[in-house]
């Protein structure tokens, strides 16, 4: 064996130190942040136009609050000089807003957890707000005149948002608001999901969902609803999967194929979605490329069956799978309830009174379904094991998204303005 020299042994020593040291958490993973962070959940009150930040455990109590438009009257003056701009923020207003300016719509912070990028739909932008401060770091215009549903790479270094009125999705740089690159997509692109090796990001486009003919027979006035499926270093498009044609293989014609909230298996073979009208999901097989299960969910008898009355053609929207893949959660929108359903069996569990559940996703320690209940301006946890509502905390006016993120260990909120 070669003798080692006093720098080769320093070295080595050092190599052995690193070896053994505890693993890095995912709170203080980013070597841009030496800072340790706490993990929360953002909930994105859009007619607000603030975020609350909650505990993502345990009790889910309020930490501190953000207002996501500190810029409004800049904002507004601008608008408010452009005649086009003005009559799509009014459009807006009192379309999908349903007579409410929609401020936030999504929202994820950056991997060291200083910052949090908001999409703000009547703005028709992106913004990252300085958690420290509540100041504007950059601002990024989305083609078009709407901004709407976002998602962040596994690496949490990019963010693609759908640009509703343009057919696009512009993928930025979390950090410094640079576009990477953008994609085509079909009409009202809405949700957005990255694979989770980072490689493919998923868009579903929805149509026009603030029309009136929503009759069965008039689905086909509602536009080009498809799935474009991109590589997610080049933006170029891999596939679309048109859902008319797979309802109809399946015998399910009558449906919409405006695919809304959908989530995949941990393993990614499967894809659960919803769609416009629907009391339900479906399940769809990746690589067979077909619908394989259906599951209809209680129709609540006080909900009206014209579907003129559902909010943006929505019945149910919002889904989330509990991390070992067992448990889905569904948000029964306009039937006022949410309920845990076996992914094995499809059956349901107890419906869990809520009041117009706008969205679904899972606490930081994978325990529990967290659902927005935008009719009731409060978030309600829903325990995955018993499908039973475990709490319920009050956020702002007309919460939508509620997303994981960290802040700053001991943030209460910006220290100014």
């Amino acid at each position: 064996m070669p003798v080692l020299g006093p720098r080769r042994l320093r070295s080595v020593a050092a190599a052995l130190a690193l070896a053994v040291t505890v693993p890095v958490t995912a709170a203080t993973a980013s070597p841009d942040s030496p800072a340790a962070l706490r993990e929360v959940m953002f909930v994105g009150n859009n007619w607000d136009g603030t975020a609350d930040v909650i505990a993502s455990t345990g009790d889910f109590a309020r930490i501190g609050r953000i207002d996501v438009v500190p810029d409004r009257e800049q904002r507004m003056a601008e608008i408010n000089a452009d005649p086009i701009r003005w009559i799509y923020f009014q459009a807006i207003r009192n379309g999908v807003g349903e007579g409410h300016d929609q401020f936030v719509d999504d929202m994820y912070s950056t991997p060291d957890g200083a910052s949090v990028v908001v999409s703000r739909p009547s703005f028709a932008d992106v913004v990252s707000v300085d958690l420290a401060t509540g100041r504007i770091n950059w601002r990024f215009p989305v083609s078009g005149y709407r901004s709407d549903h976002m998602a962040v790479s596994p690496d949490g270094t990019r963010v693609a948002v759908s640009a509703s009125t343009s057919g696009k999705v512009h993928v930025l740089d979390i950090r410094t608001g640079e576009q990477l690159g953008s994609f085509g997509t079909g009409d009202k692109p809405h949700e957005n999901i990255f694979t989770r090796d980072g490689k493919y990001i998923w868009n579903m486009s929805i149509g026009d969902v603030n029309t009136a003919l929503d009759a069965p027979w008039l689905d086909w006035t509602k536009g080009d609803r498809r799935i474009t499926v991109v590589d997610a270093t080049t933006y170029r498009q891999v596939k679309v999967i048109d859902m008319r044609e797979r309802l109809d293989a399946a015998g399910l014609g009558g449906h919409s194929d405006a695919v809304r909230p959908a989530v995949f298996s941990p393993d990614e073979s499967k894809l659960y979605f919803q769609v416009s009208f629907f009391n339900g999901f479906f399940e769809y097989d990746v690589a067979g490329d077909r619908i394989t299960r259906t599951k209809s969910l209680p129709k609540n008898p006080a909900t009206s069956e014209d579907r003129t009355t559902w909010v943006n053609d929505s019945r149910h929207h919002g889904l989330s799978m509990s991390p070992d893949g067992a448990k889905l959660c569904v948000a029964g929108t306009m039937d006022d309830y949410a309920t845990v359903v076996d992914r094995a069996t499809l059956s349901e569990g107890p419906l869990v009174t809520a009041a117009k559940p706008y969205w679904a996703t899972v606490s930081g320690d994978g325990t529990h379904c967290v659902i927005s209940e935008s009719g009731a301006d409060r978030v309600t946890a829903i325990d995955f094991a018993t499908g039973e509502k475990s709490v319920s905390v009050p956020v702002g006016d007309h919460p939508q998204r509620v997303r994981l993120g960290h802040v700053p260990a001991g943030w209460a909120g910006p220290s100014a303005g």
